[in-house]
């Protein structure tokens, strides 16, 4: 994927999260290198995992709500025999059982269960909101209190490798090394807890790492430290310019001039019937080109009229 300079609009950054990080370090950094404050991020990470977090500097944060939305990749290890408080690595074990000796038939078949259109119960300490506080918050004061399940799509859920090995509390325990690549708001911790559940020996996740967003791949990211580097070497930040980055996530709509120049303005211009609806016939957010290839705006079909998401000229 080309990065090109640019210093007018902004664009997207793809960033290699390190471990430790909160999605709002990254964010905090990138402000600093590219020395504007109008920097914001799309699809949190937890600071345990590591992997593509796509950065929006200057207009391209606009884009930021709607590339959230997009499926998203990941290659995880997931330890059966534990349960911890946060379905994860960084918290307290709250249960052990012997993991060893599982059929990988059985493994496969609970994998199975989580897979397609699924019903999914958060974990607690995510930034889920319940009645406008933050899910993590509402455990930390010591609240109890239960999440609903939601509707989310795990397209692929695969098992790589299973190694059998002893904890540091000494229980036998039961590592699988997965991919996953499932919708906007599902939780890998929960697909982890979930899995443990389903083999009666509980499990969290002890590694996660996103290896995609979109059409945003890992091997288009960088880390902090070589943009850094690139920023001390004289050069300015450079980022995925923002038509680059609206044409690689979204429907393509080219208009001619006088339509992009009405788009432009706000106009609910009518669009190809049907052309632009996802399975379900949902709507989806669409990029309006002009006759110069300039980006316009990201509009949805409503009604069969362009609504404006956002404008870009």
């Amino acid at each position: 994927m080309a990065r090109k300079k640019d210093n007018g609009p902004g664009g997207l950054v793809v960033v290699d999260k390190p471990a430790g990080f909160t999605s709002h370090d990254v964010v905090a950094k990138l402000r600093g290198i590219a020395r504007t404050r109008r920097v914001g991020h799309a699809g949190t990470l937890d600071p345990m995992a590591t992997g593509v977090l796509v950065i929006g500097v200057e207009k391209a944060t606009r884009l930021l709500g709607h590339l959230a939305l997009t499926e998203k990749e990941y290659v995880a290890t997931v330890r059966l025999g534990q349960s911890t408080v946060t379905d994860d690595a960084e918290g307290e074990v709250t249960v052990a059982k012997d993991a060893s000796g599982i059929a990988r038939e059985a493994v496969d078949a609970a994998v199975a269960q989580l897979t397609g259109d699924i019903r999914q119960v958060p974990s607690k300490v995510s930034a889920v909101k319940v009645d406008g506080k933050r899910s993590y918050q509402r455990v930390r004061e010591g609240e109890e209190f239960q999440l609903a399940a939601r509707p989310v799509t795990v397209s692929a859920f695969d098992v790589h490798d299973v190694r059998e090995q002893q904890a540091e509390d000494g229980t036998q325990v039961t590592d699988l090394l997965v991919s996953v690549v499932c919708s906007s708001g599902t939780y890998v911790r929960a697909l982890a807890r979930d899995l443990g559940s389903e083999l009666g020996t509980g499990g969290h996740l002890t590694a996660l790492r996103r290896t995609r967003v979109g059409p945003y791949r890992l091997e288009d990211a960088r880390t902090l430290e070589e943009l850094q580097g690139e920023v001390d070497g004289g050069a300015a930040l450079s980022v995925l310019p923002l038509h680059e980055a609206a044409a690689a996530a979204f429907h393509r709509w080219d208009v001619d001039e006088e339509q992009a120049r009405l788009i432009g303005n706000g106009a609910q211009l009518r669009m190809p019937v049907g052309e632009f609806r996802a399975e379900g016939d949902d709507p989806v957010p669409v990029a309006v080109f002009g006759p110069d290839g300039r980006f316009v705006a990201l509009v949805e079909e409503r009604k069969g009229r362009a609504k404006s998401l956002a404008v870009f000229v």
